[in-house]
């Protein structure tokens, strides 16, 4: 009997092994808090207007410029600047300017984060900083596990030159320590310096950054304990990181750089579009697999081969390209603001409505494009909304220099309603009836100016 009984017994314990180690790599996120800055850093159109003003190197073709590309980005009066610029110091920024805008967001949202889950910074194993342009010594992390009192055995992990696409690879490093360490509680924090970046030249394809990018950040928890799973707001499902920096072309699309004058700022290359297309056709053709129910992966092979077989034999005309519904397996779209033209672009690609990409689209209008931050943005979006409910699957994708596209997909843990999030004070007047820029209206008038006869004086007064 008991040589009977002796395998089966070893079968089953090695067995609940394996469970009991799976449940144990689960990565949860426990909250996250969006940065929302001052009243007094908003960067309204009078004031873009004055900073355009400022900035000598500008003749009447490069306003023109600005006035098409801000009219038509998406970006609404009410998205927040670094203090410098606010005060009239864009020309001349200081180390210690960079310092204090992460310190403001460091403190505010970091406290909202620990307030709300009741977790002490002492708790904390791991901690992942994500801050692409700014690098300095102590590191950024440093700093935070210095004002926090920390503990010293904490885990430290500073990132920078990520770019957009940094969120999912700081999830991706908390991810694979909790496939080998038990009941760990992991801090990310995510956001961008904008004061050293801000470009005050006139190349064209540097100026743009300053259209788009606006000040925001976000700290999100995550643990692996299996006793917190029930106060989880989401599962991570699945993760999968592309990168095309092996070919020219991506590489050199987004990149840190002097003009030919010597002012630094980010280069965004005419071939951007292009290399994040292939880039996320890439991320797509890898994640879709794991992440799709097989019916909808059966049907899309299968008009894929018939297709095949009409272009054979039908000389005539080639067939409809099939497309596969990623609805099918996604309830929810978290998509990366990139600018309005990324948001259609990928919309178009997903074959997504406007109530798919509603989220994407205020978010940018509200906030800007926040950098890595911004899909966390978007995630409070749906989520003041009372969009997410337990079970949906929530698909996030972002774009960033390298050139990167990282996507992963998330499980609804419970139904979640507002709690008071980032969007709190103003999400009943969201949507809009119209997120139309009142730029042109204000400075239309350029393109009617004559370029040999065109002239701002000093004291003009911004309308």
């Amino acid at each position: 009997m008991f040589s009977y009984c002796f395998p089966l017994l070893c079968l089953f314990y090695n067995l609940w092994k394996i469970f009991d180690r799976r449940r144990h790599q689960n990565c949860y996120i426990l909250d996250y808090e969006c940065y929302k800055p001052s009243d007094d850093k908003k960067l309204s159109t009078r004031f873009c207007g004055e900073v355009i003003r400022r900035n000598k190197q500008l003749g009447l073709n490069e306003y023109k410029f600005l006035l098409k590309a801000i009219v038509s980005s998406g970006i609404g009066e009410d998205t927040y600047g670094p203090r410098m610029v606010l005060e009239g110091r864009e020309m001349s920024p200081t180390l210690e300017d960079a310092i204090i805008e992460m310190d403001d967001f460091f403190l505010d949202t970091i406290d909202k984060l620990f307030n709300k889950t009741g977790i002490s910074p002492s708790e904390i194993d791991v901690l992942v900083v994500n801050i692409s342009m700014l690098a300095i010594v102590p590191s950024l992390s440093s700093r935070i596990i210095h004002h926090y009192k920390m503990r010293e055995d904490i885990k430290v992990y500073n990132l920078t030159g990520m770019g957009c696409s940094a969120s999912p690879i700081a999830i991706n490093i908390v991810q694979n320590i909790f496939k080998t360490q038990r009941n760990v509680q992991a801090l990310i924090v995510t956001s961008e310096s904008l004061s050293l970046g801000w470009y005050t030249g006139k190349d064209r394809s540097m100026i743009l950054t300053n259209c788009l990018f606006r000040s925001g950040g976000c700290a999100i928890l995550l643990t692996n304990k299996v006793a917190l799973k029930e106060k989880a707001m989401f599962k991570l499902k699945c993760l999968v990181r592309t990168h095309h920096g092996a070919k020219d072309e991506s590489y050199d699309c987004c990149k840190q750089k002097e003009d030919d004058q010597g002012y630094e700022g980010v280069h965004l290359g005419k071939n951007l579009p292009k290399a994040a297309t292939r880039a996320f056709v890439d991320n797509l053709k890898e994640i879709a697999p794991k992440i799709l129910p097989v019916r909808e992966l059966l049907r899309f092979t299968l008009l894929t081969l018939i297709r095949k077989m009409t272009q054979k034999y039908n000389k005539t005309g080639a067939a409809a390209r099939p497309v596969i519904n990623f609805k099918t397996g996604i309830d929810h779209f978290c998509l990366h603001t990139g600018g309005k033209a990324v948001i259609d672009a990928v919309a178009q690609n997903l074959n997504l409505s406007e109530y798919d990409i509603e989220p994407a689209r205020m978010t940018l209008h509200r906030f800007g494009n926040t950098s890595a931050s911004s899909i966390w943005y978007v995630l409070a979006y749906m989520q003041a909304k009372k969009r997410l409910k337990k079970g949906n699957k929530v698909f996030m994708i972002s774009f960033g220099a390298g050139f990167k596209c990282n996507s992963c997909l998330w499980e609804v843990m419970r139904d979640l309603d507002q709690d008071g999030n980032v969007w709190k004070e103003f999400i009943n007047s969201y949507p809009p009836k119209t997120i139309d820029n009142p730029f042109f209206e204000k400075y239309g008038w350029i393109n009617e100016e004559d370029p040999d006869t065109f002239h701002i004086p000093d004291d003009y007064v911004i309308p």
